[in-house]
């Protein structure tokens, strides 16, 4: 979700910025006169000397007194909504370490990128898994997984969710000594070009 969000943002700010610059750089480089084409009445620059905002629309509301506290404010929340986004991308609930009764009383620490890069191995070793990721996150104290995997033509989605439950998972929730890892699969088709038959 927080991807996708952070695409669409991004795709947005480029789109208005691109635009933006698209009509400065027509107004600035008077392109309009040296190509012979007419620009729409509400075009903002049409020549060199045009600027963004006049000396009129800078100054109309300054004599106003509710004018300086809107704009304070105004900037003040768009300030603590960019400073909430980029705490929103640092925090993660990915999962760190794995804490591991190692039978000697003292206990062992998994790095938890070690324990997604052994899923991601056996899922990928899975007959009709083509390629996989795993993120192991963590909810409400107890570890789960995430699993993304491209399923090869020939496989059926059924069988190989139920491999991975009886095998991969199986064997990760043994080496960690978790009592259960809920799992999450999400399953994509890999495209193939189709083969010409002569």
């Amino acid at each position: 979700m927080r991807t996708t969000v952070n695409r669409v943002l991004l795709a947005v700010t480029g789109l208005v910025l691109l635009a933006l610059g698209l009509a400065v750089l027509i107004g600035g480089l008077d392109l309009q006169r040296h190509w012979d084409f007419t620009l729409p009445s509400a075009w903002p620059f049409t020549g060199p000397k045009d600027v963004l905002l006049t000396a009129h629309d800078r100054t109309r509301y300054r004599s106003h007194d509710w004018w300086w506290p809107v704009v304070i404010a105004a900037l003040g929340v768009v300030f603590l909504v960019a400073l909430w986004w980029l705490l929103a991308q640092a925090r993660t609930k990915r999962l760190r370490q794995l804490a591991v009764d190692s039978g000697d009383g003292q206990g062992a620490q998994i790095r938890g990128r070690a324990l997604e890069s052994v899923l991601t191995a056996e899922s990928e070793a899975y007959d009709g898994v083509e390629w996989a990721g795993a993120t192991l996150v963590a909810r409400r104290g107890t570890p789960s997984a995430r699993l993304v995997l491209g399923l090869a033509p020939h496989a059926t989605p059924q069988d190989v969710v139920a491999g991975l439950d009886g095998e991969v998972l199986a064997h990760a929730r043994a080496s960690a000594g978790l009592d259960e890892l809920p799992a999450e699969a999400r399953l994509r088709a890999v495209r193939h070009r189709a083969r010409r038959v002569s």
